[in-house]
């Protein structure tokens, strides 16, 4: 990004944060008790404060210009802006002009300047203000006319032509009534332009919502004004603000149990609003972003921004800050109550943030350690970060126990740090289960089951957990207050932690049931057949000492086909459905015909819809024999059809299911029919 368009970004955040600054200051301000006091005071005969209705039309006026201000282009923002500089600039130079004939007055000095060293002073003083008061003002407003400011040095060119005091004074007031004048001609002339822009908005605005609808215009003005960053930017300038104030009144040191009160009580000040409230939302999500950034650069460096997880993004931990502010009432609240119950609503905040960080953090521990990177520093790190992640959640639970009475929120956070050590406490004995295994010459044959077993015990401690939180919290309901939020919570806390938890879990272990049954049912293969098939397991590519025997008549290592199952209940090499036996060896094939097979050179000419090879009429041949024998007798190795065959393989028919005829690859062996 270019210099100019960084420059851009910034003041298109920055102009806008004033608009919001006043919805909040007019948010704060109540009108009613503000007409008592005037009615209190001495301006209550101000004719301009008689017209109370009319106050109050204004103060909604004043709501009006703020969102006006907000949603204006950039371009018109910052001409608007430098307009409001300018007139800035000319009540300076009259501030200016005024106090130089003030003190001109009170010295009744009428001679010449260079005569009267102090008048000199305040002459040269006044002229150089003046001066630089019109460059200023040519230059904002881009205009070579720098006649049109230059009415407030008609007193000092009066006072060099010595001109008598009381007639300096009138020529100030006519030099103010010309910059007054010039100022209305200005509105007078820009008059329409408040229109025409409305105009043109509306049209816009219109032609937007007829092409693309109403949530495609939400989306461009949300990233148009950079609504996250502005009120983060809002929050931070009274964050800021009220910090400095409480630092301006004290002249001791505070303690570090005064800054943390300090801290809090600041927060609570800076969310007194529904503003404020959203400016805080956006920066603990955008601080948390920041957290979950430096989690992934600490664990994968540079490579960990090439592939960003949506969910990781800081938004979960500002939607449940701002879940729980409107449920408690947090803004309605007194300032201290206000920081006790944003402490509570913190830690919450940071056990989501932890949760988060675990998640980043366990596909990444574990691919490390059933990876063969030897890399102690990328070990390390991610080590490092899971006893973090053990150890903090704990202590938080800790001290939430030791400071506050236990209730349903805190019963939440605690469950949560306490599932999260356990979750990472799994994640570690994994870690080192891989590690183990590594350096082990052999793979552990039940590895599988071990990770099942922990996994497993962690699944059902945070079942037990949740279940917990959910009787207490319908306790608490039931015996205490009862709120639609606080009900509407352990409903989707019980739907979604305990009903979907449960039968997620009893899903699992019923497939691991069936996939345990299937590998007993299923014939186990003698040395003879492992020394024939003289293959590799094609799930792994490792030799078999042992294996089993599908019905299918292919081989695989018990504990590859039974994690296969654990996905799909089909034969991994030809995807035929796999079905208990009930006799645990083939049955023998009865005597085959020889089979006549065509010359290499000759197509099959009308196989008809018999077999090629046809079984006596008392005792018909399976295709299912045909493919145990074949099997024993030659079979292809992985991935490979014609591996094991020899070159004199045909096309030939084979009947599958006794009623469909397809072609499938055959070869001969030892004079013995064999489907491959």
């Amino acid at each position: 990004m270019a210099v100019k368009e960084k420059l851009e970004a910034v003041l298109n955040v920055g102009l806008r944060v004033p608009s919001i600054m006043l919805l909040d200051v007019l948010y704060r301000w109540d009108v009613s008790s503000f007409f008592q006091q005037i009615q209190r005071s001495s301006l209550n005969n101000n004719p301009l404060f008689q017209y109370k209705y009319l106050a109050l039309n204004m103060h909604y006026v004043g709501y009006i210009l703020s969102v006006v201000l907000l949603t204006l282009p950039r371009q018109h923002l910052v001409q608007l802006y430098l307009y409001f500089l300018t007139a800035l600039l000319l009540y300076a130079g009259h501030q200016i002009s005024r106090d130089y004939v003030r003190s001109e007055l009170e010295s009744g000095y009428e001679g010449p300047l260079y005569l009267e060293p102090l008048s000199m002073n305040r002459f040269t003083t006044a002229l150089i203000g003046q001066l630089v008061v019109c460059t200023l003002c040519s230059c904002v407003m881009q205009t070579k006319q720098i006649w049109l400011f230059s009415a407030h040095l008609l007193p000092l060119v009066a006072r060099l032509c010595l001109v008598p005091l009381e007639t300096i004074v009138f020529i100030n007031r006519f030099a103010m009534i010309f910059t007054g004048l010039e100022v209305l001609y200005f509105l007078a002339s820009n008059l329409l332009v408040p229109y025409n822009l409305a105009k043109t908005a509306y049209r816009e605005l219109v032609q937007v919502v007829e092409v693309y609808g109403l949530l495609a215009l939400g989306m461009s003005l949300w990233n148009q004004l950079v609504v996250p960053v502005l009120f983060m930017v809002f929050w931070l300038v009274l964050f800021a603000l009220q910090i400095y104030s409480y630092f301006s009144t004290r002249d001791q040191p505070t303690s570090r149990e005064r800054l943390l009160f300090l801290f809090l009580t600041s927060i609570a000040e800076c969310c007194s609003t529904p503003y404020s409230l959203l400016g805080l939302v956006f920066t603990v999500s955008f601080v948390a972003l920041g957290v979950l950034t430096l989690c992934k650069f600490y664990l994968q460096g540079y490579r960990a921004f090439m592939n960003d997880n949506a969910m990781h993004r800081g938004m979960t931990e500002g939607i449940t800050l701002l879940v729980l502010a409107v449920q408690t009432g947090l803004i309605e609240l007194q300032v201290i109550h206000r920081a006790f119950l944003l402490s509570i609503i913190l830690f919450i905040v940071v056990a989501s943030i932890l949760q988060s960080m675990l998640e980043i953090a366990d596909p990444i521990v574990l691919a490390l350690g059933a990876s063969r990177d030897k890399s102690w520093w990328k070990h390390f790190r991610a080590v490092s970060l899971c006893l973090f992640l053990l150890v903090f959640p704990s202590y938080m639970a800790y001290m939430i126990c030791q400071f506050f009475h236990m209730d349903f929120w805190l019963l939440i956070i605690i469950s949560s740090s306490i599932l999260t050590s356990l979750q990472v406490l799994g994640t570690l004995f994994i870690y080192v289960l891989f590690m183990v295994e590594e350096f082990r010459k052999e793979p552990v044959e039940n590895m599988d089951d071990v990770i099942y077993y922990v996994n497993g015990t962690y699944r059902l401690l945070e079942f037990l957990v949740a279940l917990c939180v959910v009787a207490y919290g319908v306790s608490e309901t039931i015996f205490g207050e009862w709120t639609v939020m606080g009900s509407t919570i352990i409903f989707i806390h019980s739907y979604y932690n305990v009903w979907l938890r449960a039968q997620l879990g009893w899903k699992s272990f019923l497939l691991r049931r069936d996939a345990v049954n299937k590998i007993k049912s299923l014939p186990t293969a003698t040395s003879t057949q492992l020394e024939k098939h003289n293959d590799i397991c094609a799930i792994c590519y490792q030799d078999m000492q042992n294996a089993v025997i599908t019905p299918c008549s292919h081989f695989f290592h018990a504990g590859c086909l039974k994690k296969w199952l654990y996905v799909q209940e089909t034969c991994p090499f030809c995807h035929g459905q796999l079905k208990s036996q009930s006799t645990p060896t083939p049955a023998p094939l009865p005597p085959q015909e020889p089979v006549v097979h065509q010359p290499a050179n000759q197509e099959v000419e009308n196989p008809g819809p018999l077999c090629a090879t046809e079984a006596p009429a008392e005792e018909p041949v399976t295709p299912e024999d045909m493919d145990v024998t074949c099997q024993d007798t030659c079979t292809p190795e992985a991935g490979s059809l014609s591996s094991a065959c020899p070159s004199d393989s045909r096309l030939v028919p084979e009947c599958k299911n006794g009623d469909t005829v397809l072609f499938d690859i055959n070869c001969i062996c030892e004079n013995e029919y064999i489907s491959v």
